[in-house]
């Protein structure tokens, strides 16, 4: 039997695994629904074995499609994407031997639209968006052309008759358990912080921030929503300095917050930074929480609590879902929704007044 990389063939592979070739065929295309989960292994411990590498373009030129994922993010420069990014490139080719094509957007709906030709002529048949934009018209006209859509970080919004399926934490649970960590130590003038630009998870993120808040009792309570001006469009650039520049609106506000929530762990690690310029010292003058859970956060100056997303989980259904709709079109769509988890940290204490009364007493 053939076992060198350059002569091993789909016979081959059939011949050790005990399976037809159309068998094999259908582990190279990720068709899930077609095989028993042993039969699977068999097939992919096989390819393992021969080490086997198909000819793509002549894979591409008998089917039509290219055994590669898109995936769509707004900018790489973001942290965050580029974590999620690792981890649907880990899924894709460990489940479905699928290669990753990446894509910056910068939430642009023309870029995307482009980026959706591209995808096509180049065989591929589907992608993962990380967009958040509130119009979603360009995804499904992508869909009527034969592109398998997974949209992340928003839901459908009720629409019934999406054709995309929509993957994301829940952003309004994020918001609520961000301001209730705050209000459990004390806290009782918050705000939340945000880049300019509107996109629907940071408005759900906001919403679950301002419920908590409202559930506690008396007047004394505020929950101050704060907006940084950025250079470019939502500013996923430039997150960093855009937070170390939020900390003198911050101190500029009257009353001053004292338990301080940012819609990410880049702007949250730049506002300490620039809390620490001002003179304020972080968590004894002002507590901060972010979002994401970054692995960096945990190793920043003090660590910072942060509201992690579980994006392993996430890129795994996301992958699955997407090939599995790209053999498989008639596929219902359907919602899916992850909980995220807080991990508290060092960036959290009582806010000063409340340690001195408790002090005192």
């Amino acid at each position: 039997m053939a076992t060198d990389r350059t002569t091993a063939t789909i016979h081959d592979v059939a011949a050790l695994a005990g399976v037809s070739t159309s068998s094999v065929s259908n582990v190279l295309n990720g068709r899930t629904d077609k095989l028993s989960a042993q039969t699977w292994s068999r097939v992919e411990d096989a390819i393992r074995t021969l080490s086997f590498s198909p000819n793509r373009v002549a894979r591409q030129l008998k089917t039509g499609h290219t055994p590669m994922l898109g995936l769509l993010v707004p900018s790489t420069a973001n942290p965050m994407y580029g974590q999620l990014a690792l981890n649907i490139e880990a899924a894709a080719q460990r489940r479905f031997n699928y290669r990753l094509l990446l894509g910056n957007t910068h939430r642009d709906k023309q870029q995307e639209a482009r980026m959706f030709d591209d995808l096509l002529s180049f065989g591929v048949r589907a992608v993962i968006v990380i967009s958040s934009l509130d119009d979603e018209r360009h995804l499904e006209k992508a869909v009527s052309r034969g592109l398998a859509v997974v949209s992340y970080d928003r839901g459908a919004g009720g629409d019934t008759h999406s054709r995309v399926d929509h993957m994301s934490p829940d952003n309004y649970q994020a918001g609520y358990l961000a301001a209730d960590h705050l209000i459990s130590h004390g806290h009782r003038q918050l705000a939340f912080l945000l880049p300019h630009g509107k996109t629907v998870s940071r408005g759900e993120k906001i919403e679950g921030f301002r419920e908590r808040v409202s559930l506690c009792p008396g007047a004394s309570y505020s929950a101050s929503v704060v907006e940084g001006q950025v250079s470019e469009a939502f500013g996923d650039s430039e997150l960093a300095d855009l937070g170390f520049a939020m900390a003198s609106q911050v101190a500029a506000l009257r009353p001053m917050p004292t338990g301080i929530v940012t819609v990410n762990d880049m702007l949250a690690i730049g506002l300490m930074s620039g809390l620490t310029r001002l003179g304020l010292r972080v968590p004894e003058d002002v507590s901060v929480i972010g979002m994401d859970g970054l692995q960096v956060s945990g190793f920043v100056n003090p660590g910072l609590t942060s509201v992690a997303m579980p994006l392993a989980e996430m890129a795994d259904a996301m992958v699955e879902r997407a090939i599995q709709r790209s053999t498989n079109p008639d596929l219902p769509p359907s919602d899916f929704l992850f909980q995220p988890v807080l991990i508290a940290r060092q960036s959290v204490a009582a806010p000063a007044r409340a340690r001195k009364t408790a002090t005192t007493l």
